[in-house]
């Protein structure tokens, strides 16, 4: 849009509903409002209110478009002839007739009507509502039900409290020795935190050790720990071993600390440079 342009102008022209339009701005600048007036001129057009889908990243504004379209066409039902008038002019661009005068006028009542009123979703809301429709074809049972956060919240505390009973019930398991290792660097609050992620990033750990098992009869767990390793370009003896992920770590820490710290491992110049620039 050129400087000193109407922005009203580029809203009618983006809230038309003969366009396919797709709107990038920042915060504040006006894209629910353009989404709210092309609801409005859809329905003025004479689109069933059940066939209107508009979806959304957060309840907030979901509520927040519920709220402007709920209080515009309630003021389309009690304005008056010409304060009406001048409101669709203002939204159209040109004056309404005497039938999109009065079918404004009845556009609260349709959506109120309308069996659970005019359809704005998140889009997890919507992913929600096909998956209950296709149940069977998502592999789910019919009857499933979406876990909420604070549901989500106390399932992984008891599993927290379910994988320390393990690891205390056989410390010498793989188990007990990978969280001898954690906990000697994460405080409870750390590890609970630490758990959130691993709990948040279960599908990509699900396809990587998918991508490495063969059947080795650990789910992939060494082949993709020894992966992590060739990545990182560090020798499986250094590190405690592959195929045990909590290996004695000690020992192999302080290897790899002497490793890192040998004088052919840094630039010993522009270390002491640096060290010595706060100073300076």
């Amino acid at each position: 849009m050129a400087a000193g342009d109407d922005p009203r102008i580029a809203q009618r022209r983006a809230s038309d509903p003969a366009h396919s339009v797709w709107v990038g701005a920042s915060a504040g600048t006006g894209k629910t409002k353009v989404l709210t007036d092309r609801v409005l001129r859809l329905m003025l057009a004479g689109t069933p209110v059940p066939r209107i889908l508009c979806l959304t990243f957060t309840k907030a504004a979901a509520a927040e478009m519920a709220n402007r379209l709920a209080t515009t066409l309630a003021g389309w039902a009690t304005a008056g002839d010409a304060d009406l008038v001048a409101r669709l002019t203002d939204l159209t661009g040109m004056p309404p007739g005497p039938a999109s005068v009065r079918d404004a006028r009845r556009l609260f009542a349709r959506v109120v009507d309308c069996p659970g009123g005019l359809k704005i979703q998140t889009i997890h809301a919507f992913c929600q509502s096909l998956l209950r429709r296709f149940p069977l074809e998502a592999g789910l049972a019919p009857n499933f039900d979406v876990m909420d956060e604070r549901t989500a919240s106390e399932q992984l505390a008891e599993a927290e409290l379910a994988v320390f009973a393990a690891a205390r019930a056989d410390p010498t398991a793989p188990l007990g020795r990978a969280l001898r290792h954690l906990t000697a660097d994460n405080t409870p609050e750390t590890f609970g935190k630490l758990l959130a992620e691993v709990s948040g990033e279960r599908g990509r750990l699900a396809r990587i050790l998918a991508a490495h098992d063969q059947g080795a009869g650990d789910g992939g767990l060494g082949r993709a720990i020894a992966a992590v390793y060739r990545t990182l370009d560090v020798a499986v003896e250094d590190a405690g071993g592959a195929d045990d992920p909590g290996a004695e770590g000690d020992a192999a820490d302080r290897v790899l600390v002497a490793a890192a710290c040998r004088d052919d491992a840094v630039d010993r110049g522009r270390l002491a440079a640096a060290a010595a620039a706060p100073a300076a």
